[in-house]
């Protein structure tokens, strides 16, 4: 089905200058790379306020505006537990008490830090993993974002990807990790300016808040569910089968406000990178709670649209309708799109198709630039051409294979995009990828850092094993109504999980159990390689407290994060 959008010259024209904005960024920044450092980390110089808002732009791609939106239509307000119980403690966590440790050991990387805490194969493991991971999930951001080229410009579907690509590639080739941030604070205003009237109109539209839980209600009635079940949080969590999620409060409190948060936020260097980036250490730990701010609202901004959507969708009136996919079911990945042509205008429609342009850019850049970094220092510089000592030499190779790292990444990207395509909801197949690589990744860096005892040949054979057992638990069930092997029950259905996202739950919860068992169970049978000497900086009880006496009161992170964990705990009963 076609679904063209009418765009006039206005539309066109924004566009156009969101493009000339990016890329002019990425060339400005272009006479600083001059080395792998500048290239690759940024030369860690940036200002808290701006890595704040990398940091939450990174994550606010495909997954967020596509996926979170169609979503909120198929979950409703239950979605909002990926943003608060499912970032927010992880992110006060991470700045309290793990990014000290990042920041200070001068790694360059996540699995840089492993090597300095474990071994040489812990890292080499982990960057492996994390390389494959960032390239699916740079290709669901190009999937999401040919999709809607495909359906805004008329564009074909493959064509669509490989002008998407070709764009990310030049700015992110050509000003590196700072050009990709400094596009993911520009894109993070676009974003909230170009979705916010949808906000507004579609509430507006139904009557507001109270007349859109009026005609959800019948709906969500028909469904099975208690009348209100789509626009609360906790209160029919109780059963899995009283909500749409299709997973208890301990499976949400545990698989996503434990696993898969920490995991995400605490360990995915794809978003540790943008702390690492900061001018100091203090910088780098307020990273992540300035970014925990915004963070907090912007389910209003993305996930009521797609709550508005399920409405709309059951008032023949409104005319409004999604895309079916091929089990004749609605396309959710959809959701954002047909909102945009529902209710925006010309001229506004050019702004909020910028927005989304923006999102899925974001997502891509942030993976990409991540994925170099990796490549260059973790699996290429590792093993393939070490330092020949020669700094001036090697600064300038490096540089080199940072950006033809770039290239790969971006190529590969876009035969990842077909895979996303199979899944269904963009969301769901992001989740999965979290659970298998994440959760077994928190649990061997949470007992590295807080547990002095933990070995290297532990922490490997527990990553290794976590890895492995969510892959055979995902293999061993699907969820109901499954039509594609990506989706489970590749060796055999032994349990079926009412929709997608409870098997990632659970998947999470089995990595991350068994990877920490494993850690545990054979770091009291292996020696310990490295002297307390070594690890301190590295592990919790062997490094100095800082205090925080010559901070300003407002710059102080213990501050920060309690302003953060109020705003929390308000927001969590306001919607229970």
């Amino acid at each position: 089905m076609n679904y063209f959008f009418d765009l006039n010259f206005v539309d066109w024209l924004l566009l156009l200058i969101y493009f000339v904005f990016v890329l002019g960024i990425g060339w400005t920044l272009k006479r600083y790379m001059k080395d792998a450092n500048a290239f690759l980390e940024a030369g860690r110089s940036l200002p808290a306020w701006v890595t704040g808002l990398a940091f939450i732009s990174t994550n606010l791609g495909a997954l967020e505006v596509m996926g979170m939106t169609g979503s909120g239509a198929k979950y409703g307000m239950l979605t909002t537990h990926f943003y608060w119980i499912g970032a927010i403690p992880a992110m006060i966590f991470l700045a309290l008490f793990m990014m000290p440790f990042y920041y200070g050991s001068k790694a360059r990387s996540v699995p840089e830090f492993l090597k300095m805490r474990f071994d040489e194969k812990t890292r080499g493991l982990n960057a492996i993993l994390f390389a494959v991971m960032t390239i699916l999930a740079s290709g669901i951001s190009m999937y999401a974002l040919a999709i809607l080229t495909e359906s805004v410009l008329g564009w074909n579907f493959h064509v669509s990807l490989v002008a998407s690509a070709v764009i990310v590639l030049a700015y992110t080739y050509m000003g590196g990790l700072s050009s990709a941030i400094y596009n993911e604070v520009l894109q993070f205003f676009i974003i909230v300016i170009g979705l916010l009237p949808l906000v507004i109109l579609s509430l507006t539209d139904l009557g507001g808040w109270s007349g859109l839980e009026e005609q959800l209600a019948p709906i969500v009635t028909e469904k099975g569910y208690a009348a209100d079940t789509w626009t609360t949080t906790w209160k029919y969590t109780a059963d899995a089968k009283s909500n749409p999620l299709g997973v208890e409060w301990y499976g949400i409190g545990v698989g996503l406000g434990f696993v898969l948060s920490f995991g995400y936020w605490c360990t995915n260097f794809l978003i540790v990178q943008r702390a690492m980036a900061a001018e100091s250490k203090l910088a780098a730990r307020n990273t992540p709670l300035i970014g925990a701010i915004p963070k907090m609202f912007i389910p209003f901004l993305i996930i009521i649209p797609g709550i508005a959507a399920l409405a709309l969708m059951n008032m023949p009136e409104k005319g409004f309708a999604l895309p079916l996919n091929a089990a004749n079911q609605p396309n959710y990945d959809y959701t954002i799109i047909m909102l945009l042509k529902q209710y925006y205008p010309a001229g506004l429609l050019g702004l909020g198709i910028t927005a989304l342009l923006a999102s899925f850019m974001s997502g891509m850049a942030g993976n990409v630039s991540a994925f170099n970094t990796v490549w260059t220092y973790d699996i290429y510089q590792s093993y393939i051409r070490p330092v020949s000592g020669d700094k001036k030499a090697d600064d300038k190779h490096y540089l080199k294979v940072g950006k033809m790292a770039t290239i790969f990444g971006v190529i590969a990207s876009i035969a990842a995009a077909y895979i996303a395509g199979l899944f269904g909801n963009i969301m769901d197949f992001l989740q999965t990828i979290f659970s298998m690589i994440n959760a077994p990744l928190f649990a061997v860096i949470f007992l590295g850092m807080f547990w002095k005892r933990s070995t290297g040949h532990a922490a490997f054979t527990g990553l290794l094993l976590g890895f492995l057992f969510a892959l055979l638990h995902h293999g061993l069930t699907a969820p109901e109504g499954a039509t594609t092997l990506v989706k489970g029950g590749w060796l055999g259905v032994v349990h079926t999980y009412p929709v997608e996202m409870a098997q990632s739950f659970w998947t999470a919860i089995i990595a991350c159990f068994v990877s920490a068992f494993t850690t545990i169970v054979i770091s009291y049978s292996t020696k310990q390689l490295k002297s307390e000497k070594e690890l301190v900086g590295l592990v919790y009880s062997l490094t100095p407290r800082e205090t925080e006496e010559d901070t300003t009161w407002y710059n102080k992170p213990t501050n920060l994060a309690m302003l953060v964990g109020l705003i929390l705990v308000m927001l969590s009963v306001i919607f229970w």
